[in-house]
């Protein structure tokens, strides 16, 4: 059970580092001299972006460890009931973990939908449903019985889950 949760958790671990650059910088005018950053008429470049995306970065950083925690626990319970050949409980720790993909689905696509950058929501987008169709798919988690079904099936899940969001975040 433990390594089941270490692999999800370890998951997050693709946006530790998740810290968008928040430096601005000043705008030349035709005279050669600079404008700062909050004269300077507004362009649609990720600069402008930075204070909100780190933000929204920070956010989403949060769902991707806590509440990716909370569905490593669901399926590390999952796996010791059926590795304790305990089916009832199994389905509802099953049913549990879904219900976490589903929650940190809606969490991602509330907290990207804030975003000011445009990459960053269709990213948050991106991401949210791969989380939707993965708590959808009812075979994902059947599969897993034990914590080496569990490397074999999540493993590369879980990078196509978090890649979108890291992509813009990292």
């Amino acid at each position: 059970m433990r390594r089941a949760l270490l692999a999800v958790t370890l998951g997050g671990a693709l946006l530790t580092t998740a810290a968008c650059d928040d430096a601005e910088t000043a705008t030349p005018t035709a005279a050669g001299t600079s404008v700062p950053p909050s004269a300077a008429a507004p362009a649609t470049t990720a600069a402008n972006y930075a204070a909100n995306t780190k933000k929204v970065c920070g956010q989403v950083e949060t769902i991707f460890t806590a509440d990716l925690k909370n569905f490593g626990t669901e399926l590390g319970r999952m796996i010791a009931f059926r590795e304790a050949k305990q089916a009832e409980p199994a389905a509802k720790a099953e049913k549990a973990a879904r219900a976490e993909l589903k929650k940190v689905a809606e969490k991602i696509r509330k907290q990207t939908a804030t975003a000011q950058d445009p990459e960053l929501r269709k990213a948050g987008a991106e991401s949210a449903a791969k989380f939707s169709k993965s708590a959808q798919d009812t075979a994902l988690l059947s599969k897993i019985k034990t914590t080496k079904d569990l490397d074999k099936s999540l493993e590369g899940l879980m990078a196509t889950w978090l890649t979108p969001v890291a992509g813009v975040c990292g």
